[in-house]
């Protein structure tokens, strides 16, 4: 297994979630701070928006608008250039927890998860994705998935692969060209120590993962191929790994979502936040336009 060492980017966050690189920048949001950034080349960020019922997945609409998940209630927000917020759908009666992370293709189609269940409160039980259309429609995704969280669509548009946290393992949906999702399958298999969060596709078809809720020595992040097999390890002791995205104007970096925190002190909104890189030799994909 090659091993990679990171580099800092930016601190002095909270709890960051769902990178994304559009238009020459790196994105995420702050669930603690209730913000959604934008970072410069140099680490350095601006909040260009609040969202009150905390932000989570981000992504972008062919004409460069904003969406962003609000946790509670759930609904997908469009943000606007001067911040402010209007509704793009109401997906809380598909969701059964929390909403959580996000995937925007490049046509406009949005397909959220949610936690399913009350985090470390409740056992945990299946729930769907939901399907938003570009026009801003809702419709609920066929096959129950345990806490659906970070997606990719292969360069080819035709696959969603989908962290399934509690199942521990990636899984795929066949994407027809109205954008619906069948054929839900496991991708890759992980071991039940492993709890893949926020993904990101290379060039040579291997998933990124970060694996979060541990502090141990297998946090950090991960690259797993279609399968099982694990050929990669980014470690970041002591920090919840949980998500990754690659930028740069190569796609060749990979910008990696650091929080310190545990599972009692996250349900009381306390978390330090870094973003860290590393270079792992391998670059993202773009999907081509479809759906």
């Amino acid at each position: 297994m090659k091993i990679h060492s990171t580099n800092p980017f930016s601190t002095g966050h909270q709890f960051l979630e769902a990178p994304r690189w559009h238009a020459g920048h790196l994105w995420a949001s702050d669930f603690f701070a209730q913000q959604v950034l934008r970072f410069d080349a140099d680490g350095s960020h601006q909040a260009v928006a609040k969202v009150e019922g905390t932000p989570s997945g981000l992504g972008f609409l062919p004409d460069g608008s904003l969406l962003v998940v609000s946790q509670a209630p759930a609904k997908v927000l469009r943000i606007a250039h001067d911040g402010t917020t209007t509704e793009h759908a109401d997906f809380s009666h598909i969701a059964t927890g929390l909403g959580n992370d996000m995937l925007v293709s490049p046509s406009g189609h949005a397909y959220v998860g949610n936690f399913g269940f009350a985090l470390g409160t409740e056992d945990p039980h299946t729930t769907n994705l939901a399907h938003v259309d570009p026009e801003g429609h809702v419709r609920r995704v066929p096959g129950e998935v345990l806490f659906p969280n970070g997606g990719a669509l292969t360069a080819d548009g035709r696959t969603l692969l989908l962290a399934e946290t509690f199942t521990h393992r990636i899984s795929a949906f066949d994407v027809a060209p109205d954008g619906s999702l069948t054929n839900l399958r496991a991708w890759a298999q992980l071991p039940d120590t492993f709890h893949p969060d926020g993904i990101a596709l290379d060039s040579d078809g291997g998933v990124w993962f970060g694996n979060a809720l541990t502090v141990g020595e297998d946090s950090g992040f991960y690259r797993v191929l279609e399968g099982g097999a694990i050929t990669d390890h980014i470690p970041t002791p002591g920090t919840w790994a949980i998500a990754c995205a690659f930028g740069g104007l190569e796609l060749d970096t990979l910008y990696l979502m650091c929080n310190t925190t545990t599972l009692e002190e996250f349900h009381q909104g306390r978390s330090t936040g870094a973003v860290v890189t590393a270079s792992v030799g391998r670059s993202g994909v773009v999907p081509v336009q479809a759906p």
